[in-house]
């Protein structure tokens, strides 16, 4: 996004906005960025997404968007913010920055992000397939590492296994779902346990510092989590052998 100056809206632009349906918006958006262009046929439809995904497509000269319920109530602003990024990435337009920054910034009102988790909860679905793997058991390693860092402190999530031998995404938590998920590349006998042992490890810190959100910043790994990384022992021989994985 090229441009960082502020969006140069009218009054009467301004005033308007608030009266606008969402196919209002992006009928106007569109004139803004491509004003040589007769404003297609336009769509606008809110879906029950489980997240706060929105998408825009053209198809046979008729413009569809299709936006999480999550944003039906969002202010016209944020509608209007929306707008810019959807159609300015379809379009290969630059858009000033602040129609970003004005939607991460709804997007991380804890309000928001309450309905957005409980929303995952109802409808994502999550795969987990249970601890028990052929060389090792997902509960034991926790629980051990729960009594040797945690001081037997954490509540235990579901713990499962990953469907495929991810090699890129090697753990995760999931807040929504309450639930840690190791990549099935870890449960073969020539996988060292330190590298499993690790990764659990990392995601139990996820578990024990969530993550921290403070206007449009997002960090997944704080201070107190970084700092607490460092306490895993034979950690450089345990970030050595997960390469080598």
């Amino acid at each position: 996004m090229a441009n960082s100056s502020h969006p140069a809206h009218s009054d009467a632009v301004q005033a308007s906005l608030f009266f606008e349906s969402p196919d209002e918006i992006y009928a106007r958006v569109f004139r803004e960025l491509k004003p040589r262009t007769p404003v297609p046929e336009l769509h606008v439809e809110f879906c029950p997404f489980a997240n706060a995904d929105s998408f825009i497509r053209l198809e046979d000269g008729r413009l569809r968007v299709r936006i999480s319920d999550l944003l039906a109530g969002a202010p016209a602003l944020v509608t209007e913010a929306l707008a810019y990024i959807l159609l300015g990435k379809l379009y290969r337009k630059p858009v000033a920055r602040i129609y970003a920054y004005r939607y991460r910034l709804y997007l991380n009102r804890r309000d928001v992000r309450r309905q957005m988790h409980l929303v995952r909860q109802i409808r994502g679905r999550k795969f987990i397939s249970g601890p028990l793997g052929k060389h090792y058991n997902l509960d034991e390693i926790f629980d051990r590492l729960n009594q040797q860092f945690f001081d037997g402190m954490l509540g235990r999530p579901l713990l499962g296994w990953s469907r495929q031998k991810a090699r890129r995404l090697l753990g995760h938590f999931d807040p929504s779902h309450n639930a840690i998920i190791v990549s099935r590349i870890f449960d073969q006998p020539e996988v060292p346990q330190l590298a499993l042992e690790y990764v659990m490890f990392h995601e139990m810190l996820h578990l024990r510092y969530p993550v921290d959100h403070q206007g449009v910043r997002r960090c997944v790994h704080t201070r107190e989590f970084r700092d607490a990384e460092k306490k895993f022992p034979r950690l450089k021989e345990a970030r050595e052998s997960l390469k080598r994985i």
